[in-house]
């Protein structure tokens, strides 16, 4: 993390377990080593610094079970503003039939919310999968960002005055 200017306290462990590794060769299970698995989570802004990151981790020995993926930072902020956004386009669709019919528009009477987030990406894939696949382009060579597209339907119903 640090050669590719990384905060240390944007990574986090998610778990970290021991396991004895025995030699099963011999009747008395001679104990040979330990085998360490950990998850670790780590919060990049910038995704530039994917590829080097991605790089670096294909290069180890020791690793397995690698997957990068992304995911919206806050989805309750984005669903918030989803759903303001479709109230807003409802009321001003609701504003020119009102004034069509030639009446005017009352007080939101009732209302219902969907809300969907489109286009979550998949995890990009294993690492060390793409380590194997040595006649593969370059595991980032196409990776940028996407977006993730959050929508609201809001079904309005207004009173006319």
């Amino acid at each position: 993390m640090e050669s590719n200017q990384i905060d240390p306290q944007s990574a986090e462990v998610g778990f970290f377990a021991l396991r004895p590794v025995y030699d099963y060769r011999d009747p008395k299970r001679k104990l040979v080593g330990y085998q360490v698995n950990t998850s670790v989570s780590l919060k990049l802004k910038d995704f530039s610094k994917v590829g080097p990151i991605v790089g670096q981790l294909s290069d180890l020995d020791v690793t397995q079970n690698q997957t990068l993926s992304y995911i919206l930072e806050n989805p309750e902020a984005a669903k918030a503003r989803a759903v303001e956004d479709a109230y807003h386009k409802a009321h001003e669709e609701a504003l020119t039939l009102a004034r069509a019919s030639g009446r005017s528009l009352g007080e939101l009477s009732y209302a219902s919310v969907d809300v969907q987030q489109i286009g979550v990406p998949e995890p990009i894939g294993s690492i060390g999968k793409m380590r194997a696949a040595a006649v593969a382009p370059a595991p980032t060579a196409e990776f940028t960002p996407q977006k993730i597209t959050v929508t609201a339907h809001v079904n309005a119903l207004f009173l006319l005055k």
